[in-house]
């Protein structure tokens, strides 16, 4: 089961998050949310616990928990299929190109 945390410190590393969630049940797996070209976290992580009882009690304990000054937000993840699409820019490419031209030498 996968949980969202959000507003995490910039600064926050994997251990640091699965720290946070140790009381909770054992942490599966932590996934720190980074930029592609910089590497920099992005203030949110996805933690994986074992059971939905330990999901439900790490949510209530954390959700505006204060963690160096900052409030987390805490809550269960939705798997991708479940989550809204943010529209898409559709087809795209050039627009097709009529039929050849018969020009040509008939002799």
């Amino acid at each position: 089961m996968d949980i969202y945390v959000g507003n995490l410190p910039y600064t926050a590393t994997e251990g640091d998050v699965s720290d946070l969630f140790a009381p909770y049940g054992p942490v599966e797996r932590v996934k720190i949310i980074t930029d592609r070209e910089t590497g920099q976290s992005k203030g949110f992580a996805f933690v994986t616990l074992g059971d939905q009882t330990q999901l439900e009690a790490a949510i209530q304990a954390l959700h505006e928990f204060e963690y160096n000054g900052r409030p987390l937000r805490v809550n269960a993840s939705e798997p991708k299929e479940n989550r809204p699409s943010g529209g898409g820019f559709g087809g795209g490419g050039y627009g097709g190109g009529g039929g050849g031209g018969g020009g040509g030498y008939k002799g």
